[in-house]
Protein backbone atom coordinates (compact mmCIF):
# COMPACT_ATOMS: atom_id res chain seq x y z
CA UNK A 1 0.00 0.00 0.00
CA UNK A 2 1.60 3.28 -1.13
CA UNK A 3 2.09 5.81 1.60
CA UNK A 4 0.87 9.35 1.08
CA UNK A 5 0.66 12.34 3.38
CA UNK A 6 -2.49 14.39 3.05
CA UNK A 7 -3.77 15.90 6.29
CA UNK A 8 -0.42 17.33 7.40
CA UNK A 9 3.06 17.59 5.91
CA UNK A 10 5.77 15.48 7.52
CA UNK A 11 7.88 17.21 10.11
CA UNK A 12 11.66 17.03 10.06
CA UNK A 13 12.94 14.74 12.79
CA UNK A 14 15.35 16.24 15.24
CA UNK A 15 17.44 13.79 17.19
CA UNK A 16 15.50 10.61 17.77
CA UNK A 17 12.85 9.62 15.18
CA UNK A 18 9.24 10.52 15.98
CA UNK A 19 8.13 6.96 16.69
CA UNK A 20 10.99 6.53 19.14
CA UNK A 21 10.16 9.76 20.97
CA UNK A 22 6.52 8.76 21.27
CA UNK A 23 7.36 5.25 22.44
CA UNK A 24 9.69 6.59 25.13
CA UNK A 25 7.12 9.16 26.23
CA UNK A 26 4.43 6.52 26.61
CA UNK A 27 6.77 4.20 28.50
CA UNK A 28 7.96 6.89 30.89
CA UNK A 29 4.49 8.21 31.64
CA UNK A 30 3.34 4.67 32.44
CA UNK A 31 6.17 3.91 34.87
CA UNK A 32 5.01 6.20 37.71
CA UNK A 33 1.52 4.70 37.42
CA UNK A 34 2.76 1.12 37.50
CA UNK A 35 5.32 1.41 40.31
CA UNK A 36 3.21 3.76 42.41
CA UNK A 37 5.53 6.72 42.81
CA UNK A 38 2.55 9.04 43.00
CA UNK A 39 2.35 10.26 46.59
CA UNK A 40 -1.09 11.03 47.98
CA UNK A 41 -1.29 14.31 49.89
CA UNK A 42 -4.27 14.03 52.19
CA UNK A 43 -3.81 16.98 54.47
CA UNK A 44 -2.01 19.79 52.66
CA UNK A 45 -4.33 22.53 51.48
CA UNK A 46 -1.69 23.57 48.94
CA UNK A 47 -2.24 20.45 46.85
CA UNK A 48 -3.25 21.56 43.36
CA UNK A 49 -6.90 20.94 42.54
CA UNK A 50 -7.69 21.77 38.95
CA UNK A 51 -10.88 21.62 36.95
CA UNK A 52 -11.47 22.33 33.30
CA UNK A 53 -13.38 25.52 33.99
CA UNK A 54 -10.24 27.29 35.12
CA UNK A 55 -10.27 26.78 38.91
CA UNK A 56 -6.89 26.06 40.49
CA UNK A 57 -6.50 25.87 44.24
CA UNK A 58 -2.83 26.44 44.93
CA UNK A 59 -3.17 27.38 48.59
CA UNK A 60 0.21 28.51 49.84
CA UNK A 61 1.93 27.70 46.57
CA UNK A 62 1.55 31.26 45.40
CA UNK A 63 0.46 30.54 41.83
CA UNK A 64 -1.01 28.12 39.35
CA UNK A 65 -0.35 24.44 39.85
CA UNK A 66 2.47 22.89 37.83
CA UNK A 67 1.64 22.03 34.26
CA UNK A 68 -1.37 24.31 34.07
CA UNK A 69 0.13 27.59 32.95
CA UNK A 70 -2.50 29.59 34.82
CA UNK A 71 -5.70 27.63 34.33
CA UNK A 72 -7.53 25.46 31.88
CA UNK A 73 -9.84 27.67 29.87
CA UNK A 74 -12.35 26.08 27.50
CA UNK A 75 -16.04 25.37 27.94
CA UNK A 76 -17.69 25.67 31.34
CA UNK A 77 -19.18 22.24 30.71
CA UNK A 78 -15.73 20.71 30.59
CA UNK A 79 -15.27 20.61 34.34
CA UNK A 80 -16.74 21.27 37.77
CA UNK A 81 -15.53 22.62 41.10
CA UNK A 82 -13.81 20.22 43.47
CA UNK A 83 -12.07 20.68 46.81
CA UNK A 84 -10.64 17.20 47.30
CA UNK A 85 -6.81 17.21 47.25
CA UNK A 86 -5.10 15.37 44.41
CA UNK A 87 -1.76 13.59 44.28
CA UNK A 88 1.53 15.34 43.66
CA UNK A 89 4.09 13.55 41.52
CA UNK A 90 7.55 12.88 42.90
CA UNK A 91 9.58 13.23 39.73
CA UNK A 92 12.63 11.03 39.19
CA UNK A 93 15.97 12.78 38.89
CA UNK A 94 16.33 14.45 35.52
CA UNK A 95 12.59 14.76 34.86
CA UNK A 96 11.55 18.40 34.64
CA UNK A 97 8.22 20.09 35.31
CA UNK A 98 5.98 20.27 32.23
CA UNK A 99 5.33 23.93 33.05
CA UNK A 100 8.89 24.72 31.97
CA UNK A 101 7.93 24.14 28.33
CA UNK A 102 4.23 25.00 28.44
CA UNK A 103 3.08 28.08 26.52
CA UNK A 104 -0.30 29.42 27.67
CA UNK A 105 -3.21 27.55 29.17
CA UNK A 106 -4.25 23.97 28.66
CA UNK A 107 -7.76 23.64 27.21
CA UNK A 108 -10.12 20.67 27.41
CA UNK A 109 -12.79 20.24 24.72
CA UNK A 110 -15.35 17.53 24.06
CA UNK A 111 -14.26 15.41 21.10
CA UNK A 112 -16.48 12.53 20.05
CA UNK A 113 -16.64 10.04 22.91
CA UNK A 114 -13.84 11.72 24.84
CA UNK A 115 -12.06 14.91 25.77
CA UNK A 116 -9.30 16.53 23.74
CA UNK A 117 -6.48 18.19 25.65
CA UNK A 118 -5.08 21.16 23.73
CA UNK A 119 -1.70 22.45 24.85
CA UNK A 120 1.16 24.31 23.20
CA UNK A 121 4.81 23.89 24.12
CA UNK A 122 7.75 26.21 23.55
CA UNK A 123 9.87 23.41 22.05
CA UNK A 124 9.15 20.39 19.87
CA UNK A 125 8.14 17.42 22.05
CA UNK A 126 6.29 14.14 21.67
CA UNK A 127 3.31 14.39 24.01
CA UNK A 128 1.11 11.88 25.83
CA UNK A 129 -1.40 12.02 28.68
CA UNK A 130 -2.16 9.30 31.23
CA UNK A 131 -5.71 9.40 32.59
CA UNK A 132 -8.31 7.45 34.50
CA UNK A 133 -11.14 7.64 37.06
CA UNK A 134 -8.72 7.24 39.99
CA UNK A 135 -5.29 8.55 40.96
CA UNK A 136 -3.93 5.29 39.57
CA UNK A 137 -4.91 6.49 36.05
CA UNK A 138 -4.70 3.36 33.86
CA UNK A 139 -5.08 4.66 30.28
CA UNK A 140 -2.79 6.56 27.92
CA UNK A 141 -3.70 8.91 25.06
CA UNK A 142 -1.03 9.86 22.55
CA UNK A 143 -0.93 12.92 20.35
CA UNK A 144 -3.20 12.89 17.30
CA UNK A 145 -0.79 14.84 15.08
CA UNK A 146 -0.40 12.75 11.93
CA UNK A 147 3.27 13.63 11.36
CA UNK A 148 4.23 11.56 14.41
CA UNK A 149 7.36 13.51 15.42
CA UNK A 150 8.00 16.21 17.97
CA UNK A 151 5.98 19.40 17.53
CA UNK A 152 4.58 22.31 19.54
CA UNK A 153 0.79 22.05 19.16
CA UNK A 154 -0.62 18.98 20.90
CA UNK A 155 -4.11 17.46 20.97
CA UNK A 156 -4.27 13.99 22.59
CA UNK A 157 -7.83 12.66 22.98
CA UNK A 158 -8.84 10.83 26.16
CA UNK A 159 -11.48 8.38 24.92
CA UNK A 160 -14.14 6.21 26.48
CA UNK A 161 -15.25 8.81 29.03
CA UNK A 162 -18.65 9.29 30.66
CA UNK A 163 -20.10 12.79 30.88
CA UNK A 164 -20.26 14.20 34.39
CA UNK A 165 -17.64 11.79 35.76
CA UNK A 166 -14.41 13.05 37.36
CA UNK A 167 -11.12 11.88 35.84
CA UNK A 168 -7.50 12.39 36.80
CA UNK A 169 -4.72 13.01 34.30
CA UNK A 170 -1.00 13.71 33.98
CA UNK A 171 0.73 15.24 30.94
CA UNK A 172 4.14 14.04 29.77
CA UNK A 173 6.50 15.22 27.05
CA UNK A 174 9.88 14.19 25.70
CA UNK A 175 12.13 16.58 23.85
CA UNK A 176 14.40 15.80 20.89
CA UNK A 177 17.39 15.72 23.25
CA UNK A 178 15.72 13.06 25.41
CA UNK A 179 14.74 15.40 28.25
CA UNK A 180 11.52 14.33 29.99
CA UNK A 181 8.85 16.73 31.22
CA UNK A 182 5.96 15.79 33.52
CA UNK A 183 3.05 17.66 35.06
CA UNK A 184 1.49 17.15 38.47
CA UNK A 185 -1.65 15.02 38.73
CA UNK A 186 -4.72 17.05 37.77
CA UNK A 187 -8.47 16.51 37.60
CA UNK A 188 -11.36 17.37 35.30
CA UNK A 189 -15.04 16.52 34.94
CA UNK A 190 -15.99 15.06 31.57
CA UNK A 191 -18.13 17.42 29.52
CA UNK A 192 -21.84 16.95 29.00
CA UNK A 193 -21.11 17.54 25.30
CA UNK A 194 -19.45 14.15 24.84
CA UNK A 195 -21.22 12.36 21.98
CA UNK A 196 -21.43 8.59 21.76
CA UNK A 197 -23.15 6.26 19.34
CA UNK A 198 -26.54 4.89 20.43
CA UNK A 199 -25.93 2.16 22.97
CA UNK A 200 -26.22 -1.29 21.42
CA UNK A 201 -24.87 -4.20 23.39
CA UNK A 202 -22.58 -6.45 21.33
CA UNK A 203 -24.60 -9.60 20.56
CA UNK A 204 -21.65 -12.00 20.97
CA UNK A 205 -17.97 -12.07 21.97
CA UNK A 206 -15.52 -10.05 19.89
CA UNK A 207 -13.42 -12.46 17.81
CA UNK A 208 -11.58 -9.87 15.70
CA UNK A 209 -8.30 -10.89 17.34
CA UNK A 210 -8.59 -14.24 15.52
CA UNK A 211 -8.48 -12.46 12.16
CA UNK A 212 -5.63 -10.95 10.18
CA UNK A 213 -5.71 -7.92 7.91
CA UNK A 214 -5.84 -9.24 4.34
CA UNK A 215 -5.99 -5.84 2.66
CA UNK A 216 -6.65 -2.15 3.23
CA UNK A 217 -7.13 0.80 0.92
CA UNK A 218 -3.93 2.42 2.25
CA UNK A 219 -2.00 3.20 5.42
CA UNK A 220 -0.92 6.70 6.36
CA UNK A 221 2.30 5.37 7.90
CA UNK A 222 3.62 2.41 9.87
CA UNK A 223 2.36 4.07 13.05
CA UNK A 224 -1.18 4.07 11.61
CA UNK A 225 -1.13 0.55 10.15
CA UNK A 226 -4.30 -1.40 9.41
CA UNK A 227 -3.49 -4.01 12.06
CA UNK A 228 -4.16 -1.33 14.69
CA UNK A 229 -7.87 -1.72 13.90
CA UNK A 230 -7.99 -5.20 15.48
CA UNK A 231 -5.42 -4.90 18.28
CA UNK A 232 -7.99 -4.16 21.00
CA UNK A 233 -6.18 -0.95 21.97
CA UNK A 234 -8.12 2.34 21.88
CA UNK A 235 -4.83 4.26 21.94
CA UNK A 236 -3.90 3.06 18.44
CA UNK A 237 -5.75 3.41 15.16
CA UNK A 238 -5.65 2.62 11.47
CA UNK A 239 -5.60 5.65 9.21
CA UNK A 240 -5.82 5.64 5.45
CA UNK A 241 -3.72 8.07 3.43
CA UNK A 242 -6.49 10.48 2.46
CA UNK A 243 -8.95 7.88 1.11
CA UNK A 244 -12.10 9.56 2.46
CA UNK A 245 -15.20 7.64 1.33
CA UNK A 246 -13.01 5.14 -0.56
CA UNK A 247 -11.30 3.72 2.53
CA UNK A 248 -11.73 0.02 3.28
CA UNK A 249 -10.22 -2.78 5.33
CA UNK A 250 -10.48 -6.54 4.76
CA UNK A 251 -10.25 -9.06 7.61
CA UNK A 252 -9.72 -12.77 7.01
CA UNK A 253 -10.23 -15.73 9.34
CA UNK A 254 -8.58 -19.15 9.03
CA UNK A 255 -11.87 -20.83 9.92
CA UNK A 256 -15.38 -19.92 8.83
CA UNK A 257 -17.06 -17.64 11.36
CA UNK A 258 -20.71 -17.13 12.23
CA UNK A 259 -21.21 -13.39 12.71
CA UNK A 260 -24.03 -11.70 14.62
CA UNK A 261 -22.68 -8.17 14.62
CA UNK A 262 -19.88 -5.85 13.54
CA UNK A 263 -18.58 -2.96 15.62
CA UNK A 264 -16.91 0.09 14.08
CA UNK A 265 -15.17 2.82 16.07
CA UNK A 266 -14.21 5.63 13.70
CA UNK A 267 -11.11 7.75 13.97
CA UNK A 268 -11.40 11.52 13.63
CA UNK A 269 -9.14 14.56 13.44
CA UNK A 270 -9.40 17.65 15.63
CA UNK A 271 -10.52 19.72 12.62
CA UNK A 272 -13.59 17.49 12.10
CA UNK A 273 -12.22 15.52 9.15
CA UNK A 274 -11.66 11.75 8.97
CA UNK A 275 -14.96 10.97 10.70
CA UNK A 276 -16.82 7.99 9.21
CA UNK A 277 -20.58 8.57 9.29
CA UNK A 278 -21.68 5.29 7.70
CA UNK A 279 -20.12 2.00 6.58
CA UNK A 280 -20.97 -1.20 4.72
CA UNK A 281 -20.00 -4.84 5.25
CA UNK A 282 -19.26 -7.32 2.44
CA UNK A 283 -18.85 -11.05 3.06
CA UNK A 284 -16.53 -13.26 0.97
CA UNK A 285 -16.71 -10.82 -1.92
CA UNK A 286 -20.45 -11.39 -2.29
CA UNK A 287 -23.39 -9.99 -0.35
CA UNK A 288 -23.11 -6.47 1.06
CA UNK A 289 -24.92 -5.31 4.20
CA UNK A 290 -25.68 -1.71 5.12
CA UNK A 291 -24.96 1.10 5.06
CA UNK A 292 -24.96 1.35 8.85
CA UNK A 293 -24.71 4.61 10.76
CA UNK A 294 -21.41 5.39 12.45
CA UNK A 295 -20.05 8.33 14.39
CA UNK A 296 -18.11 9.10 17.54
CA UNK A 297 -17.86 6.08 19.79
CA UNK A 298 -18.63 2.45 19.03
CA UNK A 299 -21.30 1.80 16.38
CA UNK A 300 -22.67 -1.76 16.38
CA UNK A 301 -24.33 -3.19 13.25
CA UNK A 302 -26.50 -6.24 13.87
CA UNK A 303 -26.11 -8.81 11.08
CA UNK A 304 -26.49 -12.53 10.46
CA UNK A 305 -24.03 -14.22 8.11
CA UNK A 306 -21.17 -16.71 7.94
CA UNK A 307 -17.92 -16.51 6.01
CA UNK A 308 -14.15 -16.26 6.00
CA UNK A 309 -13.49 -12.77 4.68
CA UNK A 310 -15.14 -9.58 5.92
CA UNK A 311 -14.66 -6.25 4.17
CA UNK A 312 -15.59 -2.96 5.85
CA UNK A 313 -16.04 0.02 3.50
CA UNK A 314 -16.44 3.66 4.49
CA UNK A 315 -19.70 4.67 2.80
CA UNK A 316 -19.85 8.32 3.88
CA UNK A 317 -17.46 10.48 5.86
CA UNK A 318 -16.16 13.98 6.44
CA UNK A 319 -13.23 13.18 4.15
CA UNK A 320 -9.51 13.05 4.73
CA UNK A 321 -7.57 10.27 6.41
CA UNK A 322 -10.51 8.06 7.31
CA UNK A 323 -9.98 4.81 9.18
CA UNK A 324 -10.85 3.05 12.41
CA UNK A 325 -9.69 2.96 15.99
CA UNK A 326 -11.18 -0.53 16.26
CA UNK A 327 -13.18 -2.96 14.15
CA UNK A 328 -14.93 -5.65 16.19
CA UNK A 329 -16.47 -8.88 14.89
CA UNK A 330 -19.07 -10.43 17.18
CA UNK A 331 -19.62 -14.13 16.72
CA UNK A 332 -17.86 -17.50 16.88
CA UNK A 333 -15.86 -19.87 14.75
CA UNK A 334 -17.96 -22.51 13.02
CA UNK A 335 -17.34 -25.94 14.51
Amino acid sequence: MDEQLTDAPPEVSRGLPGWALLAIAVAVIAVPVIVGVILINTGDSSSPVVDAGGASEAGGMGGASDGMGGGMGGSDDAGGDSTSPVAIVERPAGVLAFSEIQAGDMVLEASGDGMMLLVTTTIDVACAVAYGPTEGLGAIATDTDMAGGGHTDHSPVMRGLESGVDYFYMVQGIGPDGTLYQSDLMRFTASADIVVAPAVDPPAPNIAALARVRDASSEYSDAFGASNAIDGDLATEWSSAGDGDDAYIVLEFDNRVIVEGVGFRTREMSDGTSLTTSFTITVDGGETYGPFDAGPGLAVALVDFAGYRIRIDVATSTGGNTGAIEVEIYGEEEM
